[in-house]
């Protein structure tokens, strides 16, 4: 018995005193913690109370509460858990039933001891390595303020941010409309010895620009017609804080010309105003434009680009980064199930696999858009391709680049099954591990065995013995 199953929690519901004993028996052998039950609802109330549960042996009849009910209550209690059902001789038809209603795996009666421990043992071992992988995913950092994402591209942009973000340095953050450029400058703050003062956005080409130099300086009474009192701009409501400037390319030049005069001086006045207004704010600017080629065309001041430029930060497309769109649409998806109060709804494999090759024009936000729309538009608690709009639904045939991006994306079935979730935590363990499979396995919380083998089921390349 090892030390690392000895945690593992397992309970039996059999109505039989024999069968019960003999599948306890079984289980406690292979180290598994056991709680045997005559019943189901006592021990439907032992699982409300421990919920450290990792798998429920459930003979399928039983007086009051059967199998059925007995994998709808468990699965209500902790959707993560494993059910294996036991049927009666000749109940395999129930027993796939029970399949499609979400149990792991099933036998029949009268249960092969040996069958049930490798049956047990194996949903047991997807369990744990399930659960490792969002242990994993969370302490790698999927997140970065309210941005998401495991691609490669997200986690340099992560480390590049990491960086900035104590500094005082301007920034400036390019990227297409719906990327999240506002996300990252907010991150920034938040993450920056500013975190306790304001942060303030600006659209500049939301504002019209007659108005747009008392937004930012403010203006004193009866500068102009209209300017019935004093009005603080959001420079100086800034101060100490961190003013983000979107769509800085739509600046007109004259706006231009001084806001570069203050990013120098750090004063400035009011509109119709005589006295100087010192400042401490750190700017983050952002567009989705080509300032360059604007400065070329002499839309935009060179002098003010370099200003704004000390640091850039880049925020890849969505199509620069499909293997982050699962992850997104997971994280989306429990917002909104939340907030409407649909928790347990989930996206089938294909239509997944439609959401993956979409093109994505509008970037994270038009998929945020999408989420939303099926959580509250999708009359069951499956989303499938049916259900989503009809410019999503397979988008000519998924692309090659798809396929390569998303782990197990050859394969059919689409993306995130089981066995791909399997996959993508073995190569993680094993690309931060420089390929030692003895310390992945630790890291994953697997034996070493059980780690070749999963390594030659999926024919991981470059599975070599490298143990020192």
């Amino acid at each position: 018995m090892s030390a690392a199953n000895e945690s593992i929690h397992v309970v039996v519901i059999e109505d039989e005193r024999p069968s019960r004993e003999s599948y306890e028996r079984v289980l406690t052998k292979i180290g598994y913690r056991v709680a045997g039950f005559g019943e189901a609802g006592p021990a439907l109330d032992y699982l409300r109370a421990h919920r450290d549960v990792v798998l429920v042996v459930t003979d399928l009849m039983m007086p009051g509460v059967d199998g059925f009910g007995v994998l709808a209550a468990a699965r209500e209690i902790d959707p993560e858990i494993g059910v294996l059902m036991i049927t009666g001789h000749g109940s395999v038809e129930s027993a796939v039933d029970a399949m499609k209603r979400g149990a792991e795996d099933y036998l029949t009666k009268p249960v092969d001891v040996f069958e049930l421990r490798k049956r047990a043992s194996a949903i047991v071992e997807k369990r744990l390595l399930s659960r490792r992988v969002v242990e994993l995913e969370s302490r790698l950092g999927e997140k970065f303020g309210s941005l998401v994402g495991r691609s490669k591209a997200m986690e340099a942009l992560f480390r590049q941010m990491e960086m900035v973000a104590p500094t005082r340095s301007n920034v400036l953050v390019v990227g297409e409309s719906g990327t999240g450029k506002e996300l990252v400058a907010n991150a920034l703050h938040d993450n920056s010895p500013r975190k306790d003062a304001r942060f303030l956005p600006i659209n500049c080409a939301a504002i019209p620009a007659e108005i747009l130099e008392s937004e930012l300086f403010g203006h004193e009474r009866g500068s102009f017609t209209g300017a019935t009192g004093r009005k603080i701009g959001k420079f100086e409501l800034a101060d100490k804080g961190t003013l983000f400037l979107d769509e800085i390319g739509e600046l007109p030049v004259d706006m231009q010309v001084k806001l570069l005069r203050v990013l120098e001086t750090r004063e400035f006045m009011r509109v119709g105003g005589t006295e100087t207004i010192k400042v401490d704010i750190r700017l983050i600017a952002a567009t989705n434009a080509d300032l360059e080629a604007a400065v070329l065309k002499g839309a935009f001041r060179s002098d003010l680009y370099y200003r704004l430029k000390v640091v850039t930060l880049r925020i890849p497309p969505l199509r620069e980064r499909r293997e982050d769109i699962p992850l997104l649409i997971g994280h989306f998806l429990a917002i909104f199930a939340k907030e409407n109060e649909r928790e347990g709804m989930k996206f089938s494999p294909e239509a997944m696999r439609d959401l993956v090759s979409a093109s994505w024009e509008g970037n994270v936000r038009e998929l945020r858009n999408v989420v939303e729309s099926l959580v509250v538009l999708t009359p069951t608690l499956e989303i499938g391709v049916s259900d989503l709009p009809e410019e999503l639904q397979r988008q000519g045939d998924v692309r090659a680049d798809t396929r390569e991006a998303v782990p197990g994306g050859n394969e059919p079935g689409g993306v995130l099954t089981m066995d791909e979730i399997e996959r993508r935590a073995i190569l993680d363990a094993l690309d931060r591990t420089g390929g030692n499979r003895t310390q992945a396995a630790e890291l994953l919380g697997i034996g070493l065995r059980t780690l070749q083998r999963k390594l030659k089921e999926y024919k991981v390349a470059g599975d070599t013995d490298v143990d020192s």
